[in-house]
């Protein structure tokens, strides 16, 4: 998994890229799902939080690149006065198949 990177304003995005391969010998279907985590919150905030998902289908062999795009209002929530707000911070952004088969990287929200 890469982002395009690492750092990123308030009204700015970031794209995070994976590339899914069919290493079987039959056809099928992947559904890569997009997490993450706000590291630094001024609340608890979730582990891995599902922030997108996206079903592909793969021939057998077949690669494919899937990119997600970030943007302030994805890291978004509700802060302790009921404010809905992107807090500066450090943010790690998880791509897989499940929440526990994952490839992980850090951005900063300035």
């Amino acid at each position: 998994m890469k982002l395009n990177k690492n750092e990123m304003n308030s009204n700015g995005e970031i794209k995070a890229s994976v590339t899914v391969t069919n290493s079987g010998k039959a056809d099928g279907a992947e559904v890569v799902q997009l997490y993450i985590r706000d590291l630094v919150a001024s609340i608890s905030r979730p582990l891995k939080e599902l922030k997108g998902f996206e079903k592909i289908k793969l021939k057998a062999g077949e690669s494919q690149v899937v990119t997600f795009k970030i943007t302030p209002e994805l890291l978004k929530f509700y802060n302790s006065n009921l404010e809905h707000v992107a807090e500066p911070g450090d943010f790690d952004v998880m791509i897989g198949g499940s929440s526990n088969d994952v490839k992980s990287a850090r951005f900063t929200l300035q």
